[in-house]
């Protein structure tokens, strides 16, 4: 057994990208082991609350993503029992994931994000949807992205260039969820950036710049090796980089995050960054963000998630 103890990493869940959550536990699990880590992986199921009452581990590794394992319901129930565990807590969590709710947030810090509106699939079957789509053109106009209000993986989500399309897009959205985020889509380059803080601040990995294959970066071209091309780090000059890097920070502070989040930005032609959303468990798998930064950085993956499974043990009351 390591210095550490036994370790727990949470992997699965129920939501719509829990083969996603299996593929990060699994690849957590197995640098860890590598760093010299007992590791143990479960499942959230009805024996995780007994099991861990049973032999109570020194943290968990949450990486649940979606659902539970984001929206602060999981690490609600860590905290009840007493466990400390890698990432943002409960409350933190709640703004984080409602993507409206963390537009809002930064917004107020001063940081650009693209103009929108949320609404639930309610209101547009009680108010025509026909009406209320095109009040929403002509107050946004066109290009727009339609997402989920909550979620991820660009499960629900679509770039909508004509009126036309709109339709279509929200019955692919509400089939993720009941809330609709319809924002004004800003071309540029696709970034993301990974925040780690190991108890001197949070600091910014590199930022990696996403080229999908087919123009839009949906659930297949983040999953399916080959389908999507990565740059890490991103093609951009210094003034850019230092952009995104201060905006991920920015937000990572303004959302009251902590340890791990990744930021998901569009840089525009004049090189200003936008905040699109935030991710409170980024993923760990193969084809992720987050450990193509590590890598860039030059930091290995193994010692990474020790040394953040080593900061929230000491928060182990």
């Amino acid at each position: 057994m390591s210095d550490l103890g036994n370790v727990l990493v949470l992997a699965g869940g129920l939501s719509y990208e829990r083969e996603v959550s299996i593929r990060s536990g699994r690849r957590v699990a197995e640098v860890l082991r590598a760093q010299g880590v007992d590791v143990e992986t479960r499942d959230t199921d009805s024996s995780l609350v007994p099991s861990v009452l049973a032999d109570r581990p020194t943290a968990v590794f949450v990486t649940l993503h979606g659902g539970a394992g984001e929206d602060g319901a999981i690490r609600t129930v860590l905290e009840l029992l007493g466990v400390p565990y890698v990432g943002a807590a409960p409350d933190a969590c709640r703004v984080a994931f409602d993507k409206p709710t963390a537009k809002a947030v930064v917004r107020s810090w001063g940081l650009n994000t693209p103009d929108s509106v949320s609404l639930p699939k309610e209101t547009f079957h009680d108010l025509g949807a026909s009406a209320v789509l095109s009040r929403i053109v002509d107050s946004l106009g066109l290009p727009l992205f339609v997402k989920p209000s909550r979620g991820g993986s660009a499960l629900g989500a679509s770039i909508v260039r004509s009126a036309e399309e709109l339709p279509a897009a929200m019955v692919g959205c509400f089939a993720y969820g009941d809330t609709a985020l319809i924002e004004t889509y800003i071309e540029g380059v696709e970034v993301a950036v990974s925040v780690v803080d190991l108890g001197e601040g949070p600091v910014a990995l590199p930022p990696v710049e996403i080229v999908p294959d087919g123009g839009a970066y949906d659930y297949a071209a983040r999953y399916t090796a080959g389908r999507t091309e990565f740059f890490a780090p991103a093609r951009l000059g210094d003034e850019a980089m230092a952009a995104c890097e201060a905006m991920a920070v920015a937000a990572h502070s303004a959302l009251g995050l902590r340890d791990v989040s990744r930021t998901d930005l569009i840089v525009d032609g004049d090189g200003k960054p936008w905040f699109l959303e935030v991710n409170v468990a980024p993923g760990m798998t193969e084809t992720s963000l987050l450990p193509m930064a590590a890598e860039a950085a030059g930091r290995d993956l193994g010692a990474l998630c020790r040394g953040l499974l080593e900061i929230a043990a000491g928060r182990r009351g």
